[in-house]
């Protein structure tokens, strides 16, 4: 049942993947969403196939320039008037090794995944307080447990991560709460273009579910965050993995014994 007067959500890096599946999730509720993304032109045609032009607005902007940020608040306030659910999900990464990791793919990774969701937070958070609501920062499993060609990215997930738990506890008296998801890999069509069938292979073989996520299931669970049945949770990051954290590195062949056993 859709609420009389719409509860609004603001989620970034909304052009596509994750992002976008969020926004359809809380769409699908009745909710009015602002899609933010970097991406003008893919932006405004996933928009477009929302359907939804009264509940669904595109802001283009970069969540490392303040500017930029606080005009997109701006304009939610103005088109919605209230905002209950922000989704820190915009995230680029740099997958090379320590030392070929330049200073500026450091700072462009850090600046949109960590700097991003800070200054999202501090433009949004005026408005959230005049009705409470929730902040969902996307993490990363890379951000929980290091692995090579990550060092950029998997940085700054685990800052992010912590950047949580300050959030959480400054924000609580404000009834705002927040929470992180942490995704294991997920089956978007960037992992299907750069994911090899032997990485493929792996993942299901470390991943107790034997399976790829899906952007829907990610989404299920961000939401979840945002809603009243997680009223009494904040300060938390939910691994939404498969197992693929709970089980550390393994033996294949031990495994596999296990699930055939």
């Amino acid at each position: 049942m859709q609420n009389a007067t719409p509860r609004v959500a603001l989620v970034t890096g909304a052009a596509r993947g994750i992002g976008l599946a969020i926004a359809k999730r809380f769409i699908a509720d009745g909710w009015s969403v602002g899609l933010l993304d970097i991406d003008a032109d893919t932006l405004s045609r996933s928009v477009a196939t929302i359907g939804e032009p009264i509940r669904a607005v595109a802001l283009p902007c970069d969540v490392s320039v303040a500017a930029q940020v606080n005009q997109a608040v701006a304009t939610v306030k103005t088109r919605f008037g209230r905002l209950d659910a922000l989704v820190n999900n915009a995230g680029v990464a740099v997958f090379k090794p320590l030392m070929e990791t330049s200073e500026a793919e450091w700072n462009r990774v850090l600046a949109v995944n960590l700097t991003g969701p800070f200054l999202t937070a501090q433009a949004a958070v005026p408005l959230m307080a005049e009705t409470g609501g929730a902040i969902v920062n996307i993490t990363s499993i890379s951000g929980l447990r290091a692995s090579t060609l990550r060092v950029a990215y998997g940085t700054s997930k685990a800052a992010l991560a912590h950047l949580t738990k300050q959030e959480a506890a400054e924000l609580a008296g404000l009834g705002i709460r927040v929470n992180a998801v942490a995704p294991g890999p997920v089956d978007t069509a960037m992992a299907k273009e750069v994911h090899s069938p032997a990485i493929r292979a792996d993942y299901h073989d470390a991943i107790p579910l034997n399976r790829y996520g899906l952007e829907e299931e990610i989404a299920e669970a961000v939401f979840y965050l945002c809603g009243n049945k997680a009223s009494y949770i904040t300060g938390q990051t939910l691994a939404v993995d498969g197992g693929f954290d709970a089980v550390g590195i393994g033996l294949p062949t031990l495994r596999g014994q296990g699930r055939n056993g």
